[in-house]
């Protein structure tokens, strides 16, 4: 099994199957609009940008488990980074990550990611490294800045499939 076994919603209610990533690093992010970590945005942007053309994909999820730092609708969340920070990476459905109504996609990643930090999401902007397989690689706790994981990112790309 792997993330490209999952399907998930867009913003507008859209089934995405994940397996549209398929031989790509992809970097899964559960984020929020209100929080201190929201800056974090910019820097995944720029992240994304750095690395969008050699094969490399943020999915953004936000969620509003936490201290409900993520308010509003699917479309406002998306029009709010999409303007602030002016992400151009994919945000998704808001989901739940944790609990009996998490998100399968979030019941995998969790699972498949024990030892790295334990298994319930702690907080937003909690970050899932993914193989060009659709494997679990490494989990980042949410202080951790994206340009951190670069290195991690660039091995994972100069890898083949």
């Amino acid at each position: 099994m792997s993330i490209y076994d999952f399907t998930v919603k867009d913003v507008q209610g859209n089934d995405i199957p994940l397996d549209i990533y398929k031989g790509k690093v992809v970097l899964i992010v559960n984020t929020a609009t209100k929080c201190g970590f929201t800056p974090q945005y910019k820097d995944l942007q720029d992240l994304y940008l750095k690395y969008k053309d050699l094969g490399f994909e943020i999915l953004d999820f936000p969620c509003n488990q936490f201290g409900s730092q993520a308010p509003g609708t699917n479309e406002e969340l998306a029009d709010f980074c999409e303007m602030k920070y002016k992400t151009t990476f994919k945000t998704f459905a808001k989901i739940d990550v944790n609990g009996q109504n998490a998100d399968p996609l979030y019941k995998y990643l969790k699972e498949n990611s024990k030892g790295l930090l334990g298994n319930a999401i702690k907080w937003n902007f909690t970050k899932f490294l993914i193989d060009k397989k659709g494997n679990v690689v490494d989990r980042f706790a949410p202080m951790t800045n994206p340009f951190k994981i670069s290195s991690e990112i660039e091995t994972l790309m100069a890898k083949k499939i």
